[in-house]
């Protein structure tokens, strides 16, 4: 009888709950990317939601690239999600590596003209193999890059230009007179401070 008296009770506590549809942000298209349920409205906003750039733009060749969302705030049924940061997949970055060529990863701290920290991770990717004072030139101008145009993003602009490879061509022309250079790739963002992950997966 015990047994059957905690069922009812979880059976309850589930009928009790809601469940919101979950969206991008606006300069993403506010793409639906999956579910979460929750008590209230309240208690949804700050949860963590992840997807696949390639399940939000529709692009399997996209797939690799795996997107964190904040939810900011709730209307109804829907909840509408902030940028929190990306991540490239292991297999793709392994894709990447050549041999007898380098991979020169530079860790760029910013924060946005909105108030947003952000670290970005970047890797170089060369021809051939690079020595130290050649790996140390290609960092600082990807340092020196991004910290002149960093001033001018807010945490949407940053968004606009990781997804449409803006900040990699940018930091590609940077690089490439200074040693042959075969790739650069923002392959991580996180912005700090964010609430415990949930994934939609």
């Amino acid at each position: 009888m015990a047994k059957k008296k905690q069922v009812g009770r979880r059976v309850e506590g589930w009928k009790a709950k809601s469940w919101y549809r979950v969206h991008v942000p606006d300069n993403l298209g506010k793409a639906y990317i999956g579910d979460t349920i929750a008590n209230d409205a309240e208690s949804v906003v700050g949860r963590i939601m992840t997807a696949t750039l390639g399940e939000i733009v529709n692009d399997y060749s996209k797939q690799h690239v795996k997107m964190s969302f904040k939810i900011q705030n709730v209307t109804g049924d829907a909840a509408y999600t902030e940028f929190v940061g990306h991540e490239v997949t292991r297999d793709y970055l392994r894709s990447l590596v050549k041999r007898r060529s380098s991979r020169i990863d530079t860790i760029v701290p910013l924060t946005t003209k909105d108030g947003k920290k952000v670290r970005l991770t970047i890797c170089t990717y060369t021809f051939a193999r690079a020595n130290l004072s050649q790996e140390h030139a290609i960092r600082n101008a990807i340092v020196a890059t991004i910290a002149a145009q960093a001033s001018a993003w807010d945490l949407n602009t940053l968004l606009s230009g990781i997804v449409s490879g803006e900040i990699s061509r940018d930091l590609f022309k940077a690089v490439k007179t200074i040693y042959p250079t075969r790739r650069v790739e923002v392959i991580k963002s996180k912005v700090e401070q964010v609430a415990t992950l949930i994934s939609t997966a």
